[in-house]
């Protein structure tokens, strides 16, 4: 067996930290930073304490890599239907069905825990004057009003409008987080009809 080359073992460590990530992610998601240690973490990536710290020096280093991620993905997503070429409802369809799909759960919690537990670092909460709930309004300000000119979105207040569809989408993914309980995520129709004329 020949040795690996440095592409090799670069490809490896990849693998292993993204490997990490995605157990830190889930873990955060459901116990938040104050309830999840590191052993969880490793236990979940199924990897050791030694290896988790080859990557992160602490808990808080990778809850605040996580966080920012999700947030940065989070709104890039949500600014790219802006230059998507379908109508106002098509775009909030779209959005809704990347907010209710299962992939996008643990990111979505992530966000959630870091905007509402306790002991988050200070790092995450100064992220949430750049990703507010009025910077996601002010994205979809403008798809929301193009829908309701179109005569496609309910007339009304547009604030109060994405507010509450945001507000809405939020609760269905916090009551989701218990798994294995009778709630189960709406179709996607049924969402849309909130805001559908």
């Amino acid at each position: 067996m020949s040795p690996l080359n440095k592409d090799q073992l670069h490809q490896i460590r990849d693998e292993r930290k993204e490997q990490i990530n995605r157990a830190a992610l889930k873990v955060f998601a459901q116990r938040g930073i104050l309830g999840t240690k590191i052993s969880m973490i490793a236990a979940e990536a199924g990897v050791s304490l030694g290896l988790f710290y080859h990557y992160f020096k602490s808990k808080d280093e990778a809850f605040i890599a996580l966080a920012q991620e999700a947030m940065e993905i989070s709104y890039t997503t949500t600014k790219s239907l802006q230059n998507v070429p379908i109508s106002p409802l098509e775009k909030i369809r779209l959005l809704t069905e990347a907010i209710l799909k299962e992939e996008g759960k643990y990111y979505f919690l992530l966000i959630y825990q870091a905007r509402t537990s306790e002991g988050v670092p200070g790092e995450v909460k100064e992220l949430f004057s750049q990703y507010s709930m009025k910077a996601y309004v002010d994205l979809l300000m403008p798809i929301f009003a193009e829908g309701q000119q179109a005569g496609e979105i309910v007339a009304g207040d547009l604030g109060e409008l994405i507010s509450s569809y945001l507000s809405i989408l939020s609760g269905v993914m916090v009551v989701n987080a218990n798994e294995g309980g009778e709630y189960r995520i709406p179709e996607v129709d049924m969402v849309m009809r909130l805001v559908t004329k």
